[in-house]
């Protein structure tokens, strides 16, 4: 990986951090609106950005999360399962809607870890903490798809890194 990928995963990791910290509130709920969570879109573009996206959720779980050891495990996992995924998809989906819109699904889906995380760590009922942790993801990666696509058209995401 070249000092330029480097900086630039830096700098993202760094932006989801501090999204996360404005909306900290939400972040860490049973339903786990978190806006820097639209940031795993970037993924579609370019898959050099999968460590400055984990690196992200890592430093975010580390510095607000009330489960610190819990979300470094369900949490990144989460989003390493999911991201990956989303890697080995994009081989067979050539169009970026397509690749945004099947990313969101599967980080929607993969909410059962965080699910089982919540009922683990406060007894919270499995199967209604993953339909509030997936519906917030949902409208999260659903809101993010026109959010990245604006901001592709202006800075092409799949050249930055």
């Amino acid at each position: 990986m070249n000092t330029r990928t480097i900086v630039r995963n830096g700098i993202l990791a760094a932006l989801y951090i501090a999204v996360s910290a404005v909306i900290q509130p939400f972040g860490f709920t049973n339903v786990q609106f978190r806006v820097s969570e639209m940031f795993n879109h970037l993924i579609v573009f370019n898959r050099k950005y999968f460590f400055g996206i984990v690196l992200g959720v890592f430093l975010t779980n580390l510095l607000f999360s009330p489960l610190i050891a819990y979300d470094l495990v369900f949490g990144v996992g989460q989003s390493v399962i999911s991201l990956l995924i989303t890697i080995f998809t994009a081989k067979y989906i050539k169009n970026i809607i397509g690749r945004m819109i099947v990313n969101t699904l599967v980080f929607t889906f993969t909410m059962f870890l965080i699910a089982l995380e919540l009922n683990l760590a406060f007894q919270m009922p499995f199967w209604f903490t993953w339909l509030t942790t997936a519906a917030g993801e949902f409208t999260v990666m659903a809101v993010g798809i026109p959010v990245m696509l604006a901001i592709h058209k202006r800075v092409n995401l799949g050249k930055l890194v």
